[in-house]
């Protein structure tokens, strides 16, 4: 099975390479590096609900959402 490098898109065999799923150790390195600098990141949603329930305490919704909230 052939697949390509994430990193320099080469098409190499991906039985018995030990580098895989990239094509050498080089690229290996090379995607380490890119996460150490923060080139790659997962991007997250942070939810500050001290914010979130003072503004929907104006919202007519807001008594709902607190009966699911606490499980009622």
């Amino acid at each position: 099975m052939k697949i390509k490098c994430p990193v320099c898109g080469k098409v190499v065999e991906y039985e018995n390479n030990e580098s895989r799923p990239f094509c050498s150790k080089s690229c290996k390195i090379i995607d380490l590096w890119n996460w150490f600098h923060e080139y790659y990141s997962i991007k997250i949603e942070e939810i500050d609900e001290k914010i979130n329930s003072e503004e929907g305490k104006n919202d007519k919704t807001y008594g709902l959402w607190c009966s699911r909230k606490n499980g009622q």
